[in-house]
């Protein structure tokens, strides 16, 4: 396998008018992982993957994806890679098989469509036009149509929205055993849970860069290894509660209602936790000890929730 990256981008920078979408980012993506890009709404994250693609001319910076430039390039690049849109590319009226069918023909070794037909369960729609599909038909054409050309890369936008959780699991499947066979994967998603079971590394943009990379483990291991979790009315009192636990004891609420207390976990702290809930009259739910999550260091990190 070679070594140097599947995507590398240097002080990339991509500005629509006075606006700055992408400022300075810097990422590199190595050959045969999963990389998750995530984001809140605005992040410049579709513009950075766009831009990988082929779809948007930096304003500035260095981008290579398997080593060729995207923009000037793209004819070598483009039998090389699978995209995968959140929504469009494909013809409105065009019948789900006669598409992915047509756009196997368009490679030179292709997958056969009557298995990818049958892998993400699109039998019975096969003749449906695509205007006619359910979102969730309509993403799982995309997927197969994004992968029927036996790409090296492919960058899948979203690929489990609108999905039932079974179809979820399926494109789940799917996706690991690309990366089995030495694929590349590029992925956005709003599903932190996603993140956490498919990536290898995943790339945290906000504000047009790339404020944390690494492993979903390496992410996550900041801060206290065990953290208490609980729920309850928003705007408790946190500074009296932190009076009642050890100095080194940290509470934040990270949503309404939903506060994180780091320190020494142990039973002891458990104990002055519900204790002091009671002497407030606050009805601790969901109540656990947990590791930190990949949605924590999101929180922290962007003070965002994923969808806002």
């Amino acid at each position: 396998m070679r070594m140097d990256p599947a995507v590398e981008m240097t002080g990339l920078v991509k500005r629509y008018g006075a606006k700055t979408a992408v400022d300075g980012l810097d990422l590199s993506v190595a050959r045969g992982t999963v990389t998750a890009v995530l984001g809140p709404n605005g992040a410049g994250k579709t513009t950075t993957v766009e831009t990988c693609e082929g779809y948007r001319r930096p304003d500035g910076g260095r981008v290579r994806v398997l080593g060729l430039d995207p923009v000037r390039e793209a004819a070598a690049l483009r039998p090389r890679i699978g995209v995968m849109l959140q929504s469009g590319g494909v013809y409105a009226g065009a019948r789900a098989e006669e598409m992915l069918r047509h756009t196997a023909k368009l490679h030179a070794d292709p997958v056969d469509p009557a298995l990818l037909i049958e892998r993400l369960g699109l039998e019975s729609c096969g003749r449906t036009p695509y205007r006619r599909l359910s979102g969730g038909q309509q993403q799982r054409l995309a997927l197969a149509m994004a992968v029927v050309g036996r790409p090296e890369l492919v960058f899948l936008d979203e690929p489990t929205a609108g999905l039932d959780p079974q179809a979820r699991r399926t494109t789940w499947e799917l996706i690991r055993e690309l990366r089995a066979d030495g694929v590349t994967v590029v992925l956005t998603t709003h599903f932190m849970d996603e993140a956490e079971q498919l990536a290898d590394d995943v790339a945290i943009i906000d504000k047009g860069r790339v404020i944390a990379s690494g492993t979903p483990e390496e992410l996550c291991r900041g801060g206290a290894e065990n953290t208490l979790r609980f729920s309850g009315r928003p705007g408790l009192d946190l500074a009296s509660l932190l009076k009642a636990l050890p100095a080194d004891s940290a509470a934040v609420e990270l949503t309404p209602g939903s506060y994180r207390i780091e320190g020494k976990v142990d039973p002891q702290m458990l104990a002055t936790v519900t204790s002091w809930c009671a002497q407030h009259g606050v009805m601790p739910d969901r109540l656990a000890v947990e590791r930190r999550t990949l949605e924590d260091v999101f929180l922290e990190l962007t003070g965002k929730e994923l969808r806002s």
